[in-house]
């Protein structure tokens, strides 16, 4: 394997539609996922549905969800500048990539479940049997995938995405466009979250990877490069499941 690719799918939605709150992208979601590629010397695409500037949800700048790692990038203006120039998904529909990860916070639940491209970048990726990640709200980009055969792509499989009950903490239950968790399981998959709400929890099945929450992500991230590595003989963590 040479070069590892990864694209890195981001949210362009800013606003809830009830106009009451911001959001966005949740920084944090994004931030471990891209260092742990960076330092390792992957090829890093960002893109997003539109191009362009992908809004960060302010929720995840406070002193309590900022963790350090994301506030590192955050005071990057590199970082920042990249954030404001995202390639559009119909730029890199047709390019090649080891990794398609998508990350997450509510501006997600927006515009990624009824992209046609996105659909079809995910389809494309999972049945060319490479890896597919998503976490937190950025699983609902998988809940109206379907593949070759007709059926949902989550269908039967072990998933977790941000539960009902993290949304009722979260004070949002009100403003989102539907509820992510029963949403899943209607597709057919085998739903599973943490018995404790709002901590770490990471799903493998196979080259579906996903997360439950922002306090996933550092975990989702070192899931990811371990698949990565395994596949390239070069693992250096003990296999990772429903963690």
């Amino acid at each position: 394997m040479g070069i590892i690719k990864i694209l890195i799918i981001v949210t362009n939605v800013s606003m809830y539609t009830s106009g009451k709150y911001s959001t966005g992208l949740w920084l944090s979601e994004l931030t471990h996922m891209y260092d742990a590629a960076k330092v390792r010397g992957y090829d890093i695409t960002i893109a997003s549905p539109n191009g362009g500037d992908t809004p960060v949800d302010p929720e995840s700048l406070k002193f309590f969800t900022l963790d350090r790692m994301s506030k590192k990038y955050w005071n990057n203006k590199t970082f920042r500048e990249e954030l404001k120039k995202t390639r559009s998904l119909k730029e890199v529909e047709n390019e090649n990539y080891d990794v398609v990860y998508v990350t997450g916070g509510h501006g997600t639940m927006y515009d990624f479940p009824d992209n046609p491209v996105l659909q079809n970048i995910i389809a494309k990726q999972y049945e060319e049997n490479k890896m597919v990640a998503a976490i937190c709200h950025g699983v609902s980009s998988l809940i109206n995938v379907k593949t070759k055969d007709g059926n949902y792509l989550i269908k039967n499989k072990k998933i977790t995405g941000y539960n009902w009950f993290e949304e009722g903490l979260a004070g949002r239950k009100k403003e989102v466009p539907f509820n992510l968790e029963d949403t899943l399981k209607k597709r057919g998959s085998r739903y599973q979250k943490a018995l404790i709400p709002m901590t770490s929890y990471v799903v493998v099945d196979k080259n579906l990877i996903t997360g439950q929450n922002p306090f996933s992500s550092k975990k989702i991230a070192k899931v990811v490069v371990h698949e990565l590595e395994k596949k390239s003989g070069k693992s250096s963590m003990k296999p990772s499941v429903s963690l």
